[in-house]
């Protein structure tokens, strides 16, 4: 029996865990389906769904067993008992041990990942794990009062996050937009006259309970959101009442009979967030009102401000988020997806703790992952694509299960450290593992990741530009590893990654490569890419995400964004696709159309046999507001299939030109 750590599993061992139990040993008696008895207490529709997929046979009597059982405490265990499980697969036997039902569903998850199908039989690979969670809450969000998303893919979601430990699906039910959530007793609150997006969309009381009951079948805990007293102009318009008054409360609280009624849950959240209260009895009132109905409160933090035992729980954001001792907090500071660009927030996000805490305790509870629908999306697939869903689930399912990172998006931030170092050998394992996952368990899924730790480019000192754009600096005229240029030397400093920010979109509250990027500057990325043979690729190349939370205008048609960024290889420009967005005053009502990489067929270039030249020039004016609220001062490149859901095989990215 040998014991593989986390960063080495998946290169020495063929099952992709994700995320990466906390005590993994290997044995080499591996478990062969075939008939088998089955021993359980807890699950056992699923447990006989298992053996039948596997290619397996339910039998009273046989050599092989899978046996199940409830244990007051499972040893070796260190937090978060009730989610904690062992697994052990050895020749002719299957053993899970668990305190709880839910700790039964994650080792089954887990035996999952050790399947490899042999014909039409599985075999499960034979180890010992002992596993626990570090958070206790480990979800994500939907905001549906903005957007709607069907109840079809809330499932599709739920189903298969859970699969990776995902225990919380955070649904964010009403906005300034529209009601999403069915009132009886106030039918004009979904009327398409007062929806102001997506009229005639909302779910109805039956397809909420549906859903809480799918989840409950999948362990994770819907927590369902009521804004108030903010974000809630689709109240306004429908009662003419503000929530604050006299008579918004007495509705709202009829409301809440409803809502309480129909959700079978323990928390309810009530927002709080971005308001003036002009009258401080309301919320003490409605947190003391949803609490008389068997409900537990979560409120937004900044929000209303709590003492312990006025509130159940808080829920962090923005980075004025703070977590209060004796108030157990949920930690979605810098974790909202519609932010975030495809390859360098990923990065941040696996690599930080969870409030820059190794692990849980009583006063943080885990964390959310957030997608905040502002800006209007035409189709679903949009949104999941559009803001790394999946990866990024996949990232902090594991960090929040694991615990752990090495900072708080405060170190490196955004950027991939060097070779030589653990973390980013963590990250390649996690990447691979996350690869194996998107090709085999997310197939058909959208899922717009492609590897990118052998992604390196040399970067330039930033050269002044005195606000032109289009001025011209030596590296256009020769690669080199530095530049006398006016009497200063700029040098180039090496990066690793398909994404790279010179300078966060939260500006330097988070990491990027220039330590202290300046306005009105311009600056070179460039490799050399070897290609195996003479080829036609994809190319994903963008210098602006797009935030699905800002009404920003598409670039002018020509150009690539508003800071003059042009891309060359082997010395033939290339130039943006045809913007689809043509509009010229800002909307949050018009869609975004293909600015974003991700959502439009890949650029077709050609590569030479041998080495190729990239060279990227990157522009920046102002920080503030052009025509992007955002101004992201950074770049995506990576040669991709013509498909977009792979990386090219055999290229080598090396500003050195290195084999």
């Amino acid at each position: 029996m040998i014991f593989v750590c986390a960063m080495t599993m998946a290169q020495t061992n063929a099952y992709p865990l994700l995320p990466m139990p906390q005590n993994y040993k290997v044995t080499d008696k591996s478990f062969a389906m075939g008939k088998v008895k089955l021993s359980t207490p807890v699950l056992k529709s699923e447990w006989e769904a298992f053996i039948v997929n596997a290619g397996g046979e339910l039998a009273d009597k046989a050599a092989a067993e899978i046996k199940v059982e409830l244990l007051p405490v499972i040893d070796g265990v260190k937090l978060n008992p009730d989610e904690a499980y062992r697994l052990s697969v050895s020749g002719k036997l299957i053993k899970i041990e668990a305190v709880t039902e839910r700790g039964v569903y994650w080792a089954l998850q887990t035996l999952r990942q050790l399947e490899k199908k042999k014909g039409k039989k599985s075999l499960f690979a034979g180890c010992e794990i002992v596993d626990w969670p570090a958070f206790r809450i480990r979800g994500f969000m939907q905001d549906v009062g903005r957007s709607y998303i069907s109840v079809e893919e809330l499932k599709r979601e739920i189903e298969i996050l859970s699969r990776f430990k995902i225990n919380v699906f955070h649904w964010h039910l009403t906005e300034n937009q529209a009601w999403r959530l069915e009132s009886k007793i106030f039918p004009m609150l979904n009327d398409s006259i007062n929806t102001v997006r997506m009229p005639g969309k909302y779910y109805t009381l039956e397809e909420a309970r549906e859903l809480v009951d799918f989840c409950k079948q999948h362990q994770v805990m819907l927590i369902p959101e009521i804004d108030m007293p903010g974000h809630s102009a689709a109240f306004i318009r429908t009662f003419r009442h503000d929530m604050q008054s006299p008579e918004g409360m007495k509705i709202l609280k009829l409301l809440i009979d409803e809502v309480c009624e129909t959700f079978d849950v323990p928390y309810l959240h009530i927002g709080t967030d971005e308001v003036a209260f002009t009258n401080p009895d309301f919320v003490p009132e409605m947190v003391s009102y949803v609490r008389s109905k068997g409900k537990k409160v979560i409120s937004w933090n900044p929000g209303w401000h709590y003492k312990p035992g006025e509130i159940d729980m808080t829920h962090l954001w923005s980075y004025r988020g703070k977590a209060q001792p004796g108030i157990p907090a949920i930690d979605s500071k810098f974790h909202y997806l519609n932010h975030f660009d495809t390859f360098a927030d990923l990065v941040a996000l696996y690599n930080s703790r969870i409030y820059n805490k190794v692990e849980g305790s009583d006063d943080i509870a885990g964390t959310i992952l957030a997608i905040w629908n502002d800006r209007m999306i035409s189709k679903e697939e949009d949104m999941i694509v559009q803001n790394g869903f999946y990866p990024s689930m996949l990232a902090i399912a594991e960090r929040a299960w694991r615990g752990g990172g090495t900072e708080y998006f405060d170190g490196n931030g955004t950027m991939l450290p060097a070779e030589d170092t653990e973390t980013f050998h963590e990250f390649v394992d996690f990447e691979n593992r996350m690869l194996w996952h998107k090709e085999h368990t997310f197939k058909g899924y959208p899922f717009a990741y492609v590897k990118q730790t052998d992604v390196k480019w040399n970067i330039t000192d930033a050269f002044p530009n005195g606000g032109d754009l289009s001025k011209v600096f030596p590296p256009e005229q020769e690669l080199k590893e530095s530049y006398e240029y006016e009497g200063k030397t700029y040098g180039t400093r090496k990066a690793i990654g398909a994404g790279i920010y010179l300078r966060h979109v939260w500006g330097t509250m988070v990491p990027a490569f220039y330590k202290d990027p300046k306005e009105n500057h311009t600056s070179y990325a460039y490799t050399w890419v070897y290609s195996p043979k003479d080829q036609e690729v994809g190319l994903w190349a963008e210098f602006q995400n797009y935030s699905r939370s800002e009404m920003d205008l598409a670039p002018l048609q020509g150009k690539w964004d508003y800071k003059g960024s042009r891309i060359w290889i082997n010395d033939k420009e290339i130039m943006p696709p045809v913007w689809t967005a043509t509009h010229r005053v800002k909307s949050n009502e018009v869609p975004l159309g293909n600015e974003n990489c991700v959502v439009r067929p890949p650029l077709l270039v050609h590569l030479n046999k041998g080495w190729n030249k990239v060279l990227l020039k990157l522009p920046i004016g102002k920080f503030g507001m052009d025509e992007t609220r955002l101004v992201k001062w950074m770049f995506t490149t990576v040669f991709v299939t013509p498909d977009g859901e792979k990386a090219v095989e055999g290229l080598i990215y090396s500003p050195e030109k290195q084999l």
